[in-house]
């Protein structure tokens, strides 16, 4: 047969040479290419077989062979699928016929990292080309089913490739590698050592529907190409073919679902849920997930790899897509499988697809909803998923305003109607006492140091629940959400309270003459505290204490000013309020001392000795730590 000389199309020959003379960080995908391509060559012939379009085509043991010779230094990826003919190689191995080639092109020169380079092969159906990062020559012969002659395309990719019909070929195509010699560079990558294609097979294509077998290293006889001798000797499978997201939930066992996600996870332990998801239609894809057990040490760190696997047609295309769950679910592990999807598509291309929000969309409902459940129908799973992911979850409170309601749904908080079993906000409005319209809560550094404040005081006496939020997130997502079922979120250490409607409160013309009793003390020490408060004036909420420092309703906490500081934000201290027990005996007595114009110097160390107990009660330091305790020493040294 007469074998023709061609040149590349212009666009190929600078690809080629992209691809030879720059250095990736992971070669290893120019298997994973040719095994992808494989694959689609036998998806097209049984789906041929089914049409009968292909009558004499031989479906009966559709599959991929990997042959090594460590002598010829040659790597062949052989399948017997739907194979090519002459003018589909010219069409689809010698030129690039794809209208976003020149963007491809440009992406590729301007890739700043190897690893963003690495994720651009194959997004435009050039995958076979990075064969030629780790081949000087490569030569591929093909024969498409049905068809009596074959082709022999054979190029070093230096601008220019051979073409040649002949006479026999077996069904299918196979392409024959040979290898970079052996340097520094490539000990890393010896493609001619038979555990290094096997990791390679297990990493990219262990769940490809066909089976991708090795086989032996040949004696020394034939050039590999046309498979006879291949076929005599016993090959070893080297992919699982068990794609369990695909394969109907009665036939997957648990132990099954466990082990892939150990897999993925890098856990010994087993997950604590598993969430299967399946969407068909005009775009198809298959999910599953998993929910661990534990949270990882460094959940919250910024560093932390996020994101699950991605295939598409079962072919691994990276491991931590970020774009398919919110940052919240981070701690989600899994798989999604999507049919319609190029592969390797770029980070910055998953970014702008709408099916990958799509998907994103779907995943986050679902896993938000199978949260949910467990709280009925699996109590303590819930209790420990809600121990280990409930703070981060509740991030998403903040940054994802289209799923708030759903993840209220899924969460539960810490409060003072049960010390053991937390809340949901929709029990919590559902054992509201008669009147009341707020949702009450506090937050602090630990349950015991909210129990304790001041400020819940009033609430315990009069049997009205509060949350208690000792996450850090607490901070801000309660002025996030303002508001659930048309109760609003209100704290107890913010603003004014009212807790009308208890046998226990005064009448108004109590109140009121109670006002005009202290107004002189109150306005005194709001003048003498003028550099520390806004103002000093009468407490409901305290019934045991004597004082409290509250802050105004539309203001920052001082954990929260002390949270935006650590993140580099400037925010101004506000005066806070000092609230006083006018019930309490203390306060009841320097009453009557300012009244009586007694000494004011001890009248004033005992102003500035309430607002050091204060501060100090809600956990805060006072401004002059020596001088309260020095007033502290000489008080007590005078009572003595």
């Amino acid at each position: 047969m007469t074998t023709e000389t061609f040149e590349f199309q212009v666009e190929a020959r600078q690809l080629l040479q992209l691809m030879i003379h720059s250095v990736y960080s992971n070669k290893d995908v120019f298997l994973r290419e040719l095994v992808s391509n494989a694959s689609d060559a036998l998806d097209k012939l049984r789906l041929a077989a089914l049409r009968d379009d292909a009558p004499d085509a031989d479906v009966s043991d559709l599959h991929i062979e990997l042959e090594i010779d460590k002598d010829a230094r040659t790597l062949t990826v052989r399948d017997n699928g739907i194979g090519m003919s002459y003018d589909e190689v010219t069409q689809l191995i010698g030129t690039i016929a794809n209208s976003g080639t020149a963007k491809f092109l440009w992406e590729l020169r301007e890739a700043k990292d190897a690893s963003g380079a690495d994720g651009l092969i194959g997004q435009f159906g050039v995958g076979f080309y990075s064969a030629f990062m780790v081949a000087d020559e490569v030569t591929l012969v093909t024969r498409h089913a049905g068809e009596t002659e074959g082709t022999r395309w054979t190029s070093r990719g230096e601008g220019t490739y051979t073409l040649e019909r002949l006479d026999e070929a077996p069904q299918g195509t196979a392409v024959t590698l040979h290898l970079k010699p052996a340097d520094s560079d490539n000990q890393l990558h010896d493609y001619t050592s038979a555990w290094k294609i096997k990791e390679i097979v297990k990493r990219y294509s262990d769940f490809i529907t066909w089976p991708v077998r090795l086989l032996p290293e040949p004696g020394g006889d034939g050039d590999g190409m046309d498979g006879e001798g291949a076929e005599a000797r016993e090959a070893e499978t080297l992919n699982s073919m068990k794609a369990l997201w695909a394969r109907p939930r009665d036939e997957v066992s648990d132990d099954e679902y466990h082990e892939l996600y150990k897999h993925i996870a890098h856990d010994w332990r087993d997950p604590l849920e598993t969430i299967r998801l399946q969407a068909e239609g005009t775009f198809e894809y298959q999910a599953l997930l998993f929910v661990p057990s534990h949270a990882p040490h460094d959940l919250f760190t910024q560093g932390y790899r996020r994101g699950v696997q991605l295939y598409v047609k079962r072919v691994f295309i990276m491991d931590d897509c970020e774009e398919l769950l919110p940052p919240y679910l981070r701690f989600v592990k899994g798989v999604v499988d999507a049919q319609d999807l190029s592969l390797n598509v770029s980070r910055e291309i998953l970014q702008q697809d709408r099916h990958i929000r799509m998907i994103q969309r779907r995943l986050t409902k679902k896993v938000l909803a199978t949260v949910k459940d467990l709280r009925t129908s699996a109590p303590d799973r819930y209790a420990t998923f809600w121990r280990e992911f409930g703070a981060v979850l509740k991030e998403g409170l903040v940054t994802d305003s289209e799923n708030r309601d759903a993840i209220l749904a899924a969460c539960s908080f810490a409060s003072t109607h049960d010390a053991d079993e937390p809340t949901s906000l929709k029990d919590y409005v559902e054992r509201m006492k008669d009147g009341q319209d707020d949702i009450y809560y506090m937050t602090g550094e630990s349950r015991q140091a909210i129990e304790n404040s001041p400020h819940m005081e009033a609430f315990r006496a009069k049997g009205v629940e509060v949350l208690l939020l000792t996450d850090a997130v607490d901070e801000v997502w309660v002025d996030a959400v303002g508001e659930y079922e048309g109760k609003t979120l209100r704290s107890v250490a913010k603003g004014e309270i009212d807790l009308s409607g208890t046998e226990q409160d005064k009448s108004d013309a109590e109140k009121e003459k109670q006002g005009e009793e202290y107004a002189g003390l109150l306005g005194w020490m709001t003048e003498h505290l003028g550099e520390d408060v806004k103002e000093v004036r009468l407490s409901s909420r305290l019934t045991v204490s004597p004082a409290c420092v509250v802050s105004d309703a539309g203001e920052l906490t001082p954990a929260l000013e002390n949270m935006y500081r650590a993140m580099g934000q400037e925010v101004p201290s506000a005066k806070r309020i000092l609230e006083l027990n006018p019930e309490h005996q203390l306060v009841k007595t320097l009453n009557r001392a300012w009244t009586d114009r007694r000494d004011r110097a001890e009248l004033t160390e005992t102003a500035e000795l309430l607002h050091a107990l204060a501060v100090l009660a809600e956990g805060g330091r006072p401004k002059e730590p020596a001088r309260f305790v020095q007033l502290m020493a000489d008080r007590l040294e005078r009572t003595l």
